[in-house]
């Protein structure tokens, strides 16, 4: 998706003695000018947070192609050791093929005397033909900007602006890693400023050059910082106008997906676990300690009722006990990958009063909130550094976003209130179905006009882009198509049960094609007329809301990794009922199935 952002100027720091103006420009292009000027009273602790959003704007933890070190070693080696077998052991050819070579070389050398003069017509001749070519310095001037780019703002070498949204309650910035695994949210309350006028609410992209992040770098607890947001941009006091900015930037698909993917697995429930700066420190300074060169690479937290957490590092079998307390009611262990995408919370430890770690589940992404006071920084982690936000699971439909729904009258409700909770949300536009309003909601999400605020439990009003997503981008998916499918096949098949762990699990049995049906060579078999096969899929919530066990015997889960992260359509159904039931009382280890399941909410 190609987009134009327009800057009235480049954002900038002006410092005046003792005062600092942060000055960042907003898009011009968007309808809402967005404002924003505000004294901050913590101006260390934005400049630390601001600089770790940068890192992990600019991270990039994808898989680099290796050097092949070993073998240009072993390769020199061997041209060593065949030249030494030749001058051992053939010195008689060696001389024969010299004076042969050198024959040769004489009657080529008079023939390229020939070739020269021709070469020197052929020159020429080109020189003659490129100064009329009108692509003849197209290379250079590419070059010459790409160094322009370089030289001047290194940021815009590979980073996207990130998005700031003025709410009337706070002003957030969120920007995406460069391997799109990786998603911070940067919230600031109001209380945090001093505000020196009235804000004008909405979004914008900002220009935040990495010469910029070199200038926060220079605060001090001595300097008085004003955050400003302007529309007509920011020159130094010399007379001259500001230089007006244009960007022409392919926003890629998985970009403007993967904010909504991130909103829909911030409303799952999971395990929340309070960490202190320490324990976070822990974990930070074993990861940069520890580097593993094999396989398996994570961390595994080990969750024992009133005791403290525990994580078992591997390959390394490694364990680190740490001061918080798991207070949940079951024991259980809950694996990480991507480990080291961690280490960006070491910048704002000293910093943070605690730290709040939210687990989704087994191949689930995980949610780190720390609370730096009147700020508060979110990170979000895929899966494991290499699946993006976009691969794997389809959190939209985890969360129950499937569909259009009442997507006009939430964003007419949202664009008013801003910030609501999904049961005000509900509450508000009682005259719609629950459902119907929460698969508007998720259309919000999908078409970039919100997000969900995983610190206060809220949906926010943020519009990504300056102009309409394309509908290719945010229509209903082939996978949510199926699931919808699924959900209107009967309940006939449907099993539930509650395991003396109060661990619920569910069952059913759905309709796929039958591929041997009617086909000649398994004519007279009991399989040829046979329509449909039916599945096998069972899934495993425990008690805190978490997936933890899921099984299919359908062809599209098999050939995937077999777990949650890359759920089929019939697990993604079956979650969508099971959810429906899982505040029921059932008595431990007793099958219920559907119309038992009536009689007791009748």
């Amino acid at each position: 998706m190609k987009v134009n952002y327009q800057y009235a100027s480049s954002s900038m720091c002006i410092n005046q003695g003792d005062q600092t103006v942060l000055g960042l420009s907003p898009d011009l292009s968007r309808d809402e000018k967005v404002s924003f000027a505000g004294k901050l009273k913590h101006p260390l602790v934005f400049r630390d947070a601001m600089l770790m959003l940068r890192e992990i704007v600019v991270s990039d933890m994808s898989q680099k192609k290796k050097e092949r070190v070993e073998f240009f070693a072993w390769l020199e080696q061997e041209i060593e050791r065949q030249i030494l077998e030749h001058e051992q052991y053939m010195p008689e050819v060696r001389e024969d093929l010299q004076k042969n070579m050198d024959e040769l070389s004489n009657e080529i050398g008079q023939k390229d005397q020939d070739i020269k003069k021709l070469v020197d017509i052929k020159n020429h001749i080109k020189k003659e033909i490129d100064k009329h070519d009108i692509w003849n310095d197209y290379n250079k001037i590419e070059r010459d900007f790409w160094k322009f780019i370089r030289d001047r703002d290194y940021a815009l070498w590979f980073v996207l602006d990130p998005v700031i949204t003025v709410h009337p309650d706070q002003v957030s910035f969120e920007a995406f890693s460069i391997d799109e695994s990786t998603y911070g949210c940067l919230s600031i309350d109001m209380d945090e400023f001093e505000l020196l006028q009235e804000p004008q609410l909405g979004t914008t992209n900002i220009d935040f050059s990495a010469k910029l992040a070199r200038e926060m770098e220079r605060f001090r607890t001595y300097t008085d910082v004003e955050l400003s947001v302007n529309p007509g941009g920011f020159t130094v006091d010399t007379g001259v106008m500001p230089e007006h900015i244009e960007k022409k930037i392919d926003l890629p698909e998985t970009w403007i997906k993967g904010f909504n993917q991130v909103s829909s697995a911030a409303s799952l429930g999971g395990i929340d676990i309070e960490l202190s700066p320490v324990d976070m420190y822990d974990i930070c300074s074993f990861l940069r300690r520890h580097k593993a060169h094999k396989s398996p690479r994570y961390m595994k937290w080990v969750l024992e009722p009133g005791k403290p957490v525990k994580i078992v590092f591997e390959p390394f079998g490694k364990e680190c006990i740490l001061k918080a307390i798991y207070n949940g009611e079951k024991k259980r262990e809950e694996k990480i990958w991507g480990r080291r995408r961690w280490m960006v919370m070491e910048k704002i430890i000293p910093l943070a009063k605690s730290f709040k770690v939210r687990l989704l589940g087994f191949g689930m992404p995980q949610f780190i909130t720390a609370d730096l006071g009147t700020m508060k920084m979110t990170i979000g982690f895929s899966s494991w550094s290499s699946n993006d936000w976009v691969k794997g699971t389809a959190f939209n439909i985890l969360g129950g976003f499937i569909g259009d729904g009442n997507y006009e009258g939430i964003y007419k409700l949202m664009k008013e209130q801003r910030c609501l909770s999904l049961e005000n949300i509900y509450g508000k536009l009682d005259d719609t179905s629950k459902k119907d309003n929460k698969a508007g909601v998720g259309m919000l999400f999908r078409r970039g006009e919100g997000y969900f605020d995983a610190i206060n439990d809220t949906v926010r009003f943020r519009q990504l882009c300056n102009t309409p997503i394309a509908k290719e981008l945010y229509e209903t998916t082939p996978m949510e198509l199926k699931v919808q499918e699924l959900m209107d096949e009967g309940m006939e098949h449907f099993r539930l049960k509650i395991t003396s762990d109060k661990e619920f699990v569910a069952s059913h049995s759905f309709k796929i094609p039958n591929s041997k049906y009617r086909n000649w060579r398994y004519h007279g078999s009991e399989d040829y007329n046979r329509e449909y096969n039916m599945t096998d899929t069972e899934l495993t919530i425990d008690e805190d809301g978490q997936i933890s066990k899921v099984k299919c015997t359908c062809k599209e889960f098999k050939k995937g990794p077999r777990n949650i992260s890359a759920p089929c359509s019939h697990i993604l159904a079956l979650y969508m009922r099971a959810s429906k039931f899982l505040k029921l009382e059932l008595k431990p280890d007793q099958e219920y199935k559907m119309n038992d399941i009536m009689e007791l909410l009748l």
